[in-house]
């Protein structure tokens, strides 16, 4: 067992928790700011990202998985309906409802933000060792099987 197998098996629960939560949030900071250089807001990128995950879906709906009032996403999504990154459809159902899906100009915006993301953090990883590259490696697989609890 190595030293730092060691020391990890002695840091309780409770005190790894903000540590990993801390440093995840961080990270996750830094790569979201690793982006081509463009007008598109962080909130505008986020309503994108979310109608490519989950699919179509309504103003509301996506203002709720967004975790904003209807009429902040109603600016939002005519910002990106104006760039042509996402298109409206009648709703199959519901008259006074449309549907909101990310048009193919808008996947490939993401798909740029993605690959800038990517080069941001393998330009970081390469500068680090190998030992710590296969930590992050089995760390990833270990944050994965948390995500899925």
């Amino acid at each position: 067992m190595t030293e730092r197998t060691v020391t990890a098996e002695r840091v309780p629960p409770a005190q790894l928790a903000p540590q990993l939560r801390d440093a995840i949030t961080r990270l996750n900071r830094r790569v979201r700011r690793a982006r081509p250089v463009g007008d598109l807001t962080v909130t505008q990128v986020s309503a994108l990202t979310s109608l490519r995950l989950a699919g179509a879906m309504t103003p509301r709906e996506l203002a709720d998985v967004e975790r904003v009032q209807p009429p902040t996403m109603t600016k939002i999504v005519a910002k990106l309906e104006d760039r042509g990154l996402v298109r409206r459809t009648p709703h199959p159902t519901d008259g006074r409802q449309v549907i909101l899906a990310a048009t193919e100009g808008g996947q490939a915006v993401l798909d740029q933000f993605e690959r800038a993301r990517d080069e941001w953090l393998a330009h970081r990883l390469a500068a680090l060792d190998e030992d710590d590259r296969e930590t992050l490696h089995r760390a990833a697989e270990i944050l994965q099987q948390l995500a899925r609890a």
